[in-house]
């Protein structure tokens, strides 16, 4: 009897043990899953559309990253708008913001004509980076972290091949799944659209030289760079838009070797002094330099915003697969060529803290 009893706790106690120990490792696991080094934390995700919605869709997920900051809300708003409503396909974004963003960004979402779209809001928490960004004090506003987002995909995007991101300046006019089959060669990671290849080459920038090649964004005195091997007069290609191979991504390790050259710049200063655009543009430079495809130039018809004036004629724009404002001239601001076409997906905000402002206003022309 007496043995029977001990058989029997023993059992018992280790049924309680192998309990526990599943507890625990569910528990490491939602950790594990939960926590990000990173910093970018999902704070919603709307899973699925109305059942009306979901049957004229067909299945096809597509990985749409944008950023959105609460300045430029309304672009991001109007660049997604333009994209679900010209695809069948099911789009789900993935939108990166930051923590004071959330309220407004998911109010606009939910109480307008965008309410059946399929996303995920992350938080970006700008400490990421520190000691990866040279910051002048007197310019410490200037900085804009969400530009850095798209350094992070694998990390946006964990359980997807395949991603497009897009800057918030951009109206879409064609199905964005035409842009995500883009063919991506063996061994590259991305494909953007290159400048020397491009319908909008060979933009001049004061100052600058010219921003379609590479001299336009890197500092060829510095030994580092001369080291590098890259050719000055190499095309540049812009990353406003493009489509990511995320398995290969993870496979070169992108993310850190981006991280490596922003590091390095930080104590080198290895961008050019006179640079052309963003400076989240040279790291992509030198880590993709003759390692990434090429997107079809018209879906990534840019330099829109260059300038007040219309560089296309209205026959190409209406043509364009994508239209890119960047420059200084966003069509929610100030004057810019074609705003028109971008007021066409724009929803106002129902929370009335995002406003256009009067692009042609005398006040504003006298200037």
């Amino acid at each position: 009897v007496n043995i029977s009893i001990l058989i029997v706790a023993v059992v018992l106690f280790l049924l309680v043990l192998h309990h526990n120990f599943l507890g625990l490792s569910d528990f490491l696991k939602r950790e594990l899953s939960d926590s990000n080094p990173l910093g970018l934390q999902p704070v919603d995700f709307i899973p699925a559309a109305p059942q009306r919605l979901a049957d004229e869709r067909n299945d096809k997920e597509i990985s749409v990253v944008i950023a959105a900051s609460d300045e430029r809300l309304g672009g991001a708003i109007a660049a997604m708008n333009s994209i679900y409503r010209h695809t069948r396909s099911n789009v789900v974004f993935h939108i990166v913001t930051l923590n004071d963003t959330v309220d407004h960004l998911r109010l606009w979402l939910s109480n307008t004509a965008l309410k059946n779209l399929r996303y995920r809001i992350l938080d970006f928490d700008p400490r990421v980076l520190e000691g990866k960004v040279q910051v002048d004090p007197q310019k410490a506003d200037t900085l804009k972290p969400l530009t850095f987002a798209r350094f992070y995909l694998p990390n946006l995007v964990p359980h997807a091949e395949k991603a497009i991101y897009v800057d918030d300046d951009v109206i879409v006019q064609d199905d964005i799944l035409e842009l995500y089959n883009t063919p991506l060669k063996p061994g590259h990671a991305a494909a953007f659209s290159d400048d020397c290849d491009s319908t909008t080459n060979k933009v001049a920038v004061r100052g600058a030289g010219n921003q379609y090649n590479y001299i336009g964004f890197l500092d060829y005195k510095k030994e580092t760079i001369r080291k590098l091997a890259m050719k000055a007069n190499t095309c540049s290609f812009n990353p406003g838009v493009f489509v990511a191979n995320l398995t290969e991504w993870k496979l070169q390790n992108i993310t850190k070797q981006l991280e490596k050259w922003m590091a390095l710049n930080v104590v080198e200063e290895l961008y050019s002094r006179t640079l052309a655009g963003s400076i989240t543009t040279p790291p992509l430079l030198i880590v993709f330099y003759k390692q990434h495809s090429s997107i079809d130039p018209m879906w990534n018809v840019r330099h829109l915003g260059s300038s007040a004036g219309k560089r296309y004629s209205p026959q190409f724009v209406k043509a364009a697969k994508l239209l890119h404002w960047n420059g200084h001239f966003k069509p929610w601001g100030r004057t810019a060529s074609y705003a028109e076409v971008w007021e066409k997906w724009y929803v106002p905000d129902p929370t009335g803290k995002f406003s256009l402002i009067r692009r042609h206003s005398e006040a504003y022309e006298a200037k």
